[in-house]
C-alpha cells in the first residue's frame, strides 16, 4: 500500500492501492509512519512523494465507512488523515509532491501540505467532499488557489486543471506524465546538494512563518465533518456512492 525507496539521500515514498489510490484507516497512519520516519533519518535531504495507477490519491475509502455502523472507522480515518498530513508538513526535509491524473480530498490535502507540487499535464485537483456528506481540506486547497476561487471548488465540487495552477504559481512545473518522477528527482538533486543543515532549518523557519496554522485549521474542519455525520445526511451521501445510485435526501 506505502513503500519507500532512497536514491541518493532522496526517499521516494509510493501510495499504490488500486484502483484509485484511496487508503483505509491503516493506510493513512501507514503513510504518515513513512514520511515521518523519512524526515527522522539524517541521510535524508529529500522527500518525494508519488503514486502508481490512473491517479495521485483519491482520498478514504468511502466503502470502508459505508461497512461500518459505529462511528469507529470515521474516527480513525480523521485521525489517521490528520496524521498523513501533518507528516508531510512536519517533515524536517522539504517534500516535492509529484501528482498525476486526478487529486482529490485527501490527494489535496497530502499535496498541499507539500513544500513544492510538480505535476502531470494531465493532472486535476478538486474536493469532492460536499457531494460525500464530509468537510475539510480546504485549508490545503486555500493553498492552491485564491479564496474566492476555493469557496467556488467547495461549494460546487468542481475541479482545477494543473495547467490553472500553474499560473497561479503554486504549481511549480506542469510536465507529461512519463516524464513525472524524472522531474520531481531532477528537483530533489538540486536540494540535496545543498546543505543539510541549512535546508532543515530552511523548512521549520519557512513553518513558523506560515499565516496559517495548517493542523489547527484542519482539525477544525474536522469536527464539522463529525457533526454533518450526527446529522444524517452523511450515511445517505456515502451509501449512494456506494451504490453508485443518486442519494435521497428529501
Amino acid at each position: 500500500m506505502i513503500r519507500s525507496e532512497t536514491r541518493e539521500h532522496v526517499v521516494i515514498i509510493t501510495i499504490d492501492n488500486p484502483p484509485v489510490n484511496a487508503l483505509p484507516v491503516a493506510g493513512w497512519f501507514q503513510l504518515a509512519d513513512a514520511v515521518r520516519a523519512a524526515g527522522r533519518d539524517p541521510n535524508t535531504r529529500v522527500v518525494i512523494l508519488r503514486a502508481e495507477g490512473k491517479g495521485f490519491q483519491a482520498g478514504v475509502d468511502i466503502k470502508e465507512l459505508a461497512a461500518d455502523p459505529t462511528h469507529e472507522s470515521l474516527i480513525g480515518v480523521n485521525r489517521g488523515c490528520y496524521e498523513a498530513f501533518a507528516a508531510v508538513y512536519e517533515c524536517e526535509v522539504p517534500v516535492i509532491a509529484a501528482v498525476q491524473g486526478f487529486c482529490v480530498g485527501g490527494g489535496v490535502g497530502l499535496s498541499g501540505n507539500a513544500d513544492i507540487v510538480i505535476a502531470s499535464d494531465d493532472a486535476t485537483f478538486g474536493l469532492p467532499e460536499v457531494d460525500r456528506g464530509a468537510l475539510g481540506v480546504a485549508t490545503h486547497l486555500a493553498r492552491f488557489v485564491p479564496q474566492h476561487k476555493l469557496r467556488a471548488m467547495f461549494l460546487t465540487g468542481t475541479t482545477i486543471t494543473a495547467q490553472e495552477l500553474l499560473a497561479f504559481g503554486t504549481v511549480e512545473r506542469v510536465v507529461p506524465r512519463a516524464e513525472l518522477l524524472d522531474t520531481a528527482l531532477e528537483l530533489a538533486a538540486v536540494i540535496a546538494k545543498k546543505s543539510p543543515t541549512v535546508m532543515r532549518r530552511a523548512k521549520e523557519s519557512l513553518n513558523m512563518i506560515d499565516p496559517v496554522d495548517v493542523k489547527r485549521s484542519y482539525r477544525f474542519e474536522q469536527g464539522f465533518t463529525f457533526e454533518l455525520n450526527l446529522q444524517g445526511d452523511s450515511d445517505e451521501l456515502r451509501q449512494a456512492f456506494v451504490d453508485k445510485r443518486d442519494a435521497d435526501l428529501d
